[in-house]
């Protein structure tokens, strides 16, 4: 299975000195932290993240945010995919990363 590199890449940079396991499904490469799904780089250098599901209309609005699909049919509540022409910068990539890690933690109940 195929997975955007560089994006990848990025993701083990910014989850650098996490407790982070790297995980081949949605279609790219997903990084589980404390073995929670967090975020996925996918083969057309899409970033998938796991979100507080009440954060999901807020997160909706920011540019390149769309609510991500499995197999023809929206995902549950609680995740988003950003095209990749909108997490170029590092700047922009880490908010969207810092959003996953901060559910993460919610529901992990780890400070890491």
């Amino acid at each position: 299975m195929a997975y955007d590199r560089d994006l990848a890449d990025r993701i083990r940079d910014a989850f650098a000195g996490l407790a982070v396991r790297e995980v081949k499904m949605f279609g790219g490469l997903t990084f589980m932290v404390n073995e929670k799904m967090t975020a996925t780089a996918n083969t057309h250098g899409d970033l998938m993240i796991r979100c507080d599901p009440s954060r999901v209309e807020d997160l909706l609005t920011r540019d390149g945010a769309d609510w991500p699909e499995m197999r023809g049919k929206k995902m549950s509540k609680g995740w988003i995919v950003v095209e990749a022409g909108r997490i170029e910068s590092d700047k922009v990539l880490g908010s969207w990363l810092d959003e996953a890690l901060d559910y993460n933690e919610k529901v992990t109940g780890s400070g890491d």
